[in-house]
């Protein structure tokens, strides 16, 4: 400051002293006249007054800017002992997910509260469910409760999907603090009975299609099976969502089948589908003709397949067959539109032998099957004795072969003559033309049955041949070898008369 204050002094000296000056110049005099003393003495009272003024101003915004610098100091040092006396939180909210139903406990743990309040809050809605121990709310799910000085539990019974959302704790202090904490509310799946499918009734040949929707959080995921795990027959599709279609339906789809939704949230639930398919009335016999001898007893069979369940019995001359002493009808179930029919004939007389028909009704139709018994005289039943057993000797006839080893058979030149009976055919087999005109194999024909043998007598044969020839053949020796060998001796002679 006391420098600023000189520095504008120095100015203020040399300003005046710069305009006397200029002055003189201007008049030319020596002397300075009395009112130009005067001005001068005013202008340097009036540059030194307003020197005064500025230091003083100066002294005074220094002394302020020192004293809020120590304010603010002191103002910080304040708000730190009074932050470190604030209630704090001890640890974050935890998030839950709850299954709709099941009790949610969300805990706030606030250290240091001291005569602060404690609320919970639904984020939201902006609705004041707690203020410290008491529930604000009119939900009567929710209860509140202090546990070991320093932690805040809001409970909620039956959690509804509604309850679903952020949850905030908040401490009334100067400014507020809060914390939040996210409810989140699964919901198991559920099976709608609108738009799922109900039992259906189709005709066969036609076209289906069933339907299931299912409600839950998260969105859960439909799958078709058949009941019983038989498996889906062919045509269908779509086994995976929420649609499932069948096209040109027949009677093996009829059956039983479940939707099943699931999400990861238990239980899983399904709801049985099931689909009935009406034709009418089909016949199978495996045999339309039977013979039967008087006295035996007789059973006869037809299949039929029908929807819806069909009335079945036995005609013969066109009158019914009801059960008796005489016929037994009975009907077996395979399934919901398979039946297997059976009379059984307990003792046959001549009347019971004609034509016997099966006949099988219902709503869409009706048809039948016919089946004939005749009569087998009982002179051509088979007998029923055990078979008598022949036990019958073998015996077994050695063969001998002919050893070629020693000698090579060579057959006579007559055997070869015109006048000779004895017929050679293309192969290698002989035949003779006996007197009384039978023919009669060459005795070396029976040698080549066994073809085995055969093959080995000839392979010795061969052997035989080219061991002969090459025992006693004699050694060959050719020109060229015997002029190369001199040519060796005579190079070899000269090398050694040349070494010496």
């Amino acid at each position: 400051m006391v420098h600023n204050c000189t520095e504008l002094h120095r100015i203020a000296q040399h300003t005046a002293a710069s305009e006397g000056g200029r002055y003189m110049m201007t008049s030319g005099l020596g002397r300075r006249p009395p009112l130009l003393r005067v001005r001068m003495e005013f202008l340097q009272w009036s540059t030194i007054a307003l020197v005064i003024v500025a230091c003083v101003l100066n002294a005074a915004h220094i002394s302020a800017t020192a004293q809020g610098e120590q304010d603010e100091t002191v103002e910080e040092t304040n708000s730190y002992i009074l932050d470190k006396d604030l209630p704090k939180f001890g640890e974050p909210i935890q998030n839950l997910t709850v299954p709709v139903g099941r009790e949610a406990i969300l805990t706030c743990v606030i250290n240091n509260l001291q005569t602060y309040k404690v609320a919970w809050l639904r984020v939201d809605t902006q609705t004041i469910l707690t203020i410290q121990t008491h529930v604000i709310t009119k939900n009567h799910r929710m209860t509140i409760a202090h546990v070991e000085g320093r932690a805040w539990v809001l409970r909620i019974r039956d959690v509804k999907e509604s309850d679903k959302g952020w949850y905030m704790c908040q401490v009334n202090t100067d400014p507020m603090r809060n914390q939040i904490g996210y409810l989140n509310v699964v919901v198991p799946p559920n099976i709608l009975d609108y738009p799922t499918s109900t039992d259906m009734v189709v005709r066969e040949g036609s076209n289906v299609t069933l339907k299931c929707a299912a409600s839950g959080s998260p969105t859960p995921s439909i799958i078709w099976r058949r009941e019983g795990n038989e498996p889906v027959s062919a045509g269908a599709t779509s086994l995976n969502s929420s649609t499932f279609s069948i096209s040109r339906v027949n009677r093996l789809h009829m059956g039983a089948y479940l939707c099943i939704a699931s999400n990861g949230i238990p239980p899983s639930v399904s709801k049985r589908v099931m689909l009935i398919v009406h034709f009418p009335p089909m016949i199978w016999i495996q045999d339309q003709l039977v013979g039967a001898a008087l006295g035996q007893r007789l059973t006869l069979e037809c299949q039929s397949e029908a929807y819806p369940r069909s009335i079945n019995y036995w005609m013969k001359n066109d009158t019914i067959i009801t059960q008796g002493k005489h016929f037994e009808p009975s009907i077996k179930e395979i399934n919901s539109y398979k039946v297997v029919m059976k009379l059984t004939i307990k003792d046959i007389n001549i009347a019971d032998f004609g034509t016997y028909k099966c006949v099988v009704k219902n709503s869409l139709g009706e048809t039948d099957g016919s089946i004939k018994v005749y009569h087998i005289p009982s002179t051509t039943a088979m007998a029923t004795s055990p078979p008598v057993t022949t036990t019958v000797a073998t015996t077994t006839e050695t063969v001998f072969r002919k050893n070629y080893k020693n000698k090579i058979y060579r057959p006579p030149l007559d055997e070869f003559s015109s006048s000779s009976n004895k017929i050679m055919g293309a192969g290698d087999s002989s035949e003779t033309w006996n007197i009384d005109g039978t023919i009669e194999k060459d005795r070396d024909h029976r040698y080549r049955d066994n073809g085995a043998s055969y093959n080995e007598d000839q392979r010795e044969k061969e052997a035989f041949v080219d061991t002969e020839g090459n025992s006693h053949a004699p050694p060959h020796w050719s020109p060229a070898g015997s002029g190369l060998l001199i040519l060796a001796c005579y190079t070899l002679l000269i090398v050694t008369i040349s070494a010496r």
